[in-house]
């Protein structure tokens, strides 16, 4: 069932991004923050704990196959939400992070991470194939919090944008100046979509509370034999990261020697690649 529409569809169209509420349910969001705290070693109810490694100064935990994580990646919900902006249900999804960004503190300044704004894809080879990606709040996520944040519409007249800079900027990175930041704040359960030509990234987290989140995204699901499927279903069954230079995994390699190969539903073998769409 759509729960998404047509006014949706065409904000997406203008803004380069949809912010839905409610996708996730809250309990399910718990058990993520709950696995990442389990997971980096740390006293929740401590904040002077939490500026240590495993952490990275930029919030990314490397864990990716715990059952809490597969939870949310296989709600349908999520696949709905997906489904309606990317126009099919035979998706595959991504096998990614999630991120504990603690407040800025004095003590820790290598933990006070500023934000960016950049784009996943090379703005040197337009037109590039369209494609989403996604952001869970596992909490509740105000303005000043280092949260999402792009440039709403700034996608509609890159290629024109691209015309005014100099022949060596940086095709990933924008210069920001002149250009409407905006944080988008959310609620525990609330989803951000956003297309993968809109500037993006995360804020500086000046409030008193940690930011919690869980990136999610989907793609159309590549013909049967083809794609990193075996890949996708070992590196799940061995608990263990993608092995990408993006997706470097924890040093510790904790999550292998000590994680349970997740459960999946029905829907979470389609997503995976185990089963086939039929």
């Amino acid at each position: 069932m759509p729960i998404i529409g047509p006014e949706d569809l065409a904000s997406f169209t203008e803004q380069g991004f949809i912010h839905v509420p409610q996708v996730v349910s809250k309990e399910k969001c718990e058990a993520v923050i709950a696995a990442l705290f389990e997971f980096l070693g740390m006293d929740r109810d401590n904040p002077e704990d939490w500026y240590r490694s495993p952490l990275k100064p930029g919030g990314m935990v490397e864990l990716y196959q715990h059952q809490a994580l597969w939870d949310t990646r296989q709600e349908p919900r999520v696949h709905s939400l997906f489904s309606d902006l990317l126009g099919t249900e035979k998706l595959w999804v991504t096998i990614d992070r999630a991120g504990f960004k603690p407040p800025r503190h004095a003590a820790h300044p290598e933990y006070d991470h500023k934000g960016f704004i950049h784009w996943d894809v090379d703005t040197s080879r337009l037109p590039v194939r369209f494609g989403v990606q996604g952001v869970l709040y596992l909490t509740d996520t105000s303005a000043d919090q280092g949260g999402f944040q792009c440039i709403p519409g700034f996608h509609r007249n890159l290629e024109e944008w691209i015309r005014t800079q100099p022949e060596d900027r940086d095709p990933r990175v924008p210069d920001t100046t002149g250009l409407n930041v905006t944080p988008i704040p959310g609620k525990a359960g609330d989803m951000v979509i956003w297309s993968n030509l809109l500037a993006h990234g995360n804020g500086h987290n000046v409030s008193g509370s940690p930011r919690f989140s869980q990136y999610i995204s989907m793609f159309p699901a590549p013909p049967d034999g083809q794609g990193d499927r075996d890949q996708r279903v070992k590196c799940w069954r061995d608990h263990c990261p993608p092995g990408t230079p993006i997706f470097p995994g924890d040093p510790r390699a904790l999550e292998q020697s000590l994680g349970r190969t997740a459960e999946l539903t029905a829907l979470g073998r389609r997503l995976l690649g185990v089963d086939p769409w039929p």
